[in-house]
């Protein structure tokens, strides 16, 4: 079994405000498969995996204390190592990411979850900027429609235009099958 980078996979927001709340994740019914299968590849290869919940106050959405701010049912049956909350779009933002990551000997971080264009980009930038490597799990990430006064972007071409600008710079961008590959 390869791997001299220690890795730890993040599985970003699979709350269930994007799969039945009023943030609909587009073709999620493919990618939450793929995020629970990321999981058990991480843990066949002794990779943590840390679960990571967008709070909010209540009433809002991801509000704490209802149902649309819950992780995902089955992510909470597979393994996992730890479960940080958040605030903000980026994983590391006002939280104990950094200092677990440091704490393990962290050097490479994985992104798995939702929302590609936000969350997931938010904390692969910051990851990248603090001296991490990248991996971004291509068809374990999704996002929504965006729609802004601008105009409405589909989520495939803004799935895929994040992906392009993260491998332009910030991340090894890899199928969960190119990512169990690397790891054998």
């Amino acid at each position: 079994m390869k791997t001299s980078k220690k890795r730890v996979l993040l599985i970003i927001d699979v709350q269930y405000e994007y799969l039945d709340g009023g943030l609909p994740i587009v073709d999620s019914d493919q990618s939450l498969p793929r995020i629970h299968q990321s999981i058990q590849i991480a843990k066949e290869h002794d990779i943590p995996v840390v679960l990571i919940q967008h709070l909010c106050p209540p009433g809002q959405l991801f509000g704490e204390g209802g149902h649309t701010a819950d992780l995902e049912e089955t992510l909470l049956t597979l393994p996992h190592d730890q479960i940080i909350q958040k605030r903000k779009p980026s994983s590391f933002s006002d939280t104990t990411l950094e200092s677990y990551l440091k704490e393990i000997g962290c050097d490479t971080v994985v992104i798995a979850g939702y929302m590609t264009h936000m969350c997931c980009d938010s904390t692969a930038r910051d990851a990248y900027h603090m001296g991490y490597d990248v991996e971004f799990l291509s068809d374990a990430t999704g996002t929504i429609n965006l729609t802004s006064p601008q105009g409405t972007v589909d989520a495939h071409l803004l799935h895929d235009t994040v992906l392009a600008i993260q491998s332009s710079m910030f991340s090894t961008v890899l199928s969960v099958d190119e990512w169990k590959n690397s790891l054998e």
